[in-house]
């Protein structure tokens, strides 16, 4: 029914879809595939006409580790690459602001850059108490056009955003719960997650669909706002020096 890569897999439940971020040998971190695969993955769920809710996880123990270093060293040194992932980060922003089933995230294990944005950018969001949200872009010397920044403010107040985008500290479970970053900290998010969604799926698909298409609307035009400028300033660094010694030294130490 979906043509994804291997690194992201879809399971049906009836009407339910679960999500799984599949490189569970690199911790679920990004590389091409997996992110072409989540742009991919949005417009699929939404012409698939028996979903009517989704949940989103990883595979073993992180949700997702964030950018693949290697990934990124080549993001640094090929133009078309970039220009393709700049692209995709953008669908996938708009594509979940703008997917009609509600998406629970089952947050299983760390949360980091991009997977920290998926957390964002998810409906409700149950996180297990040892994981954690992190988002480093500037620490790695890059601007986070599809990161924290560009919905946090909505979750949370815009002091802590920046303090958090801004410095790439770890936000624990509990302080992501606090700050309004996730729903609730559970021992068992998968299990969670998947109950919640079913809940939803005993709902009028109607009214919960066009409900969370109003509530997003404020989602999606915050986003818009901000997202032309996050996109160009990206690309930006991903060719500035800092960005390149930083991800040399990532690299080498590996």
């Amino acid at each position: 029914m979906y043509d994804l890569p291997a690194e992201i897999r879809v399971d049906a439940e009836g009407p339910l879809r679960i999500i799984t971020l599949n490189r569970p040998d690199a911790l679920n971190a990004v590389d091409d595939a997996l992110h072409t695969g989540l742009a991919e993955l949005w417009p699929q769920l939404n012409d698939d006409p028996e979903a009517r809710a989704a949940v989103l996880t990883g595979a073993g123990k992180a949700f997702s580790a964030g950018g693949d270093f290697a990934y990124l060293a080549e993001l640094a040194q090929d133009a078309k690459l970039r220009a393709k992932t700049i692209r995709h980060g953008r669908e996938i922003v708009l594509g979940m602001a703008r997917l009609r089933l509600p998406l629970v995230a089952a947050v299983n294990g760390p949360a980091v850059g991009l997977g920290c944005s998926l957390v964002a950018l998810s409906d409700v969001a149950y996180i297990a108490e040892t994981a954690y949200l992190k988002d480093p872009h500037v620490q790695v010397g890059l601007v986070a056009a599809d990161g924290g920044p560009l919905t946090w403010p909505l979750h949370t107040s815009l002091l802590l955003a920046k303090e958090y985008a801004l410095t790439g500290a770890k936000i624990t479970a509990e302080r992501a719960r606090e700050m309004g970053l996730v729903n609730h900290v559970v021992a068992d998010p998968l299990t969670e997650a998947i109950a919640a969604a079913k809940r939803i799926l005993e709902l009028p698909q109607q009214a919960v669909e066009s409900t969370k298409r109003l509530l997003n609307l404020h989602l999606e035009r915050a986003v818009l706002a901000t997202l032309d400028y996050a996109n160009a300033a990206e690309e930006l660094s991903f060719q500035h020096p800092d960005f390149h010694a930083t991800i040399a030294k990532l690299t080498a130490g590996k």
